[in-house]
């Protein structure tokens, strides 16, 4: 019996030792793997290389991360950019590229009311108004129609007074008769001195000609006020300054529209060239030939008008007005240089296309 117990034990060692080689082979053929599964710390040691494994995979994702807020900041260095860019432009997109700063553009949308489409930065700046004076003086005249048929005689005072005051003349002939309405002609076409003196001599009330004028500068200016042209103060019917002739570029576009609303007044400043005749002293007929001194109705599309002005100490002046599409636009430009026009002309441009 106890022979056959021996083999029995070496046998079952060798089935031991078979399931250990079997479980063995179904292990990993690395070192790795078989330290695993040899001790606990092998496994341990491996859990170790994951860490590692998962600290290299964090970094690059860290790198990623970084690259990718380098891009976005990149991304938003290029926004603001862009954005000053479109600021930049919309800047000047925003105003007529011009010369003048005393400048002023409104929409004057049915002819009731106006609305504001861009100031100059000396838009409200009362400065010399020089002959755009004289639209005031058309409008306090219009404010009584029936006065247009009323004649008046030519005064030699009033051809001495152009020749005194070096100012721009009609030249109006002594002892013709001329009608109020041909009169307004004459000082909104040529921007007549002359015929300024005659309207304000005859029109306003007074036993002497000085208090005529007086009292017809004095229903300018109240006139004024009543518009809400704060900025604006008138020393004289005809824009030759006292030291006290003034307006705004807003002012005299708000005047120019309130203007144009008078038809006979938009009738007389539209005109190129106009023609007419007059009783001369001699009882022949005098033949008068005027001139618009406002070269926008002869070079830009639309233009209707309004006044010209220019002097030593007023510059250059324009108050004009233009219509496209059924949009009249009504501007003034103040202090500026020979340049008027072109600077009038970028600013109905931009207006029509705003």
């Amino acid at each position: 019996m106890g022979s056959h117990a021996r083999p029995n034990r070496i046998h079952r060692t060798g089935v031991r030792i078979a399931m250990v080689a079997l479980v063995g082979a179904a292990l990993p053929i690395s070192a790795g793997g078989l330290a695993q599964a040899a001790t606990p710390g092998a496994t341990h040691s491996a859990d170790e290389n994951d860490q590692q494994g998962s600290g290299a995979t964090a970094t690059a994702g860290q790198k990623q991360d970084t690259q990718r807020q380098s891009q976005s900041a990149r991304a938003a260095q290029h926004a603001v950019k862009g954005k000053a860019a479109d600021a930049q432009d919309a800047k000047n997109q925003a105003a007529p590229q011009i010369n003048a700063d005393h400048a002023f553009l409104l929409d004057a949308r049915d002819g009731s009311q106006e609305r504001e489409l861009w100031g100059g930065a000396k838009a409200d700046e009362s400065v010399s108004m020089a002959s755009t004076t004289k639209i005031m003086t058309a409008v306090v005249v219009l404010k009584h129609p029936e006065w247009l048929n009323r004649q008046i005689t030519v005064k030699q005072e009033y051809r001495d007074y152009v020749q005194k005051v070096g100012g721009s003349t009609a030249d109006l002939q002594t002892g013709d008769t001329l009608t109020v309405e041909q009169l307004l002609h004459a000082m909104l076409i040529p921007s007549g001195d002359d015929a300024a003196m005659a309207l304000a001599d005859n029109l306003g009330f007074g036993s002497t000609a000085d208090a005529r004028i007086a009292d017809f500068v004095n229903q300018m200016n109240a006139e004024a006020q009543q518009l809400g042209l704060t900025g604006t103060h008138f020393d004289g019917f005809d824009g030759i300054s006292h030291g006290n002739n003034l307006s705004t570029a807003r002012d005299l576009a708000k005047l120019g529209q309130r203007a144009m609303l008078q038809p006979v007044f938009a009738d007389i400043v539209k005109n190129k060239q106009f023609k007419t005749e007059a009783p001369a002293a001699n009882g022949h007929t005098r033949y008068y030939t005027w001139d618009n001194t406002n070269k926008l109705l002869s070079s830009y599309d639309g233009a209707l008008g309004i006044k010209t002005g220019s002097g030593p100490e007023a510059g250059y002046a324009l108050v004009f007005a233009a219509k496209r599409d059924n949009r009249t636009l009504v501007g003034a430009i103040l202090k500026d240089d020979q340049g008027r026009f072109d600077d009038a002309t970028k600013m109905l441009d931009w207006g029509f296309a705003h």
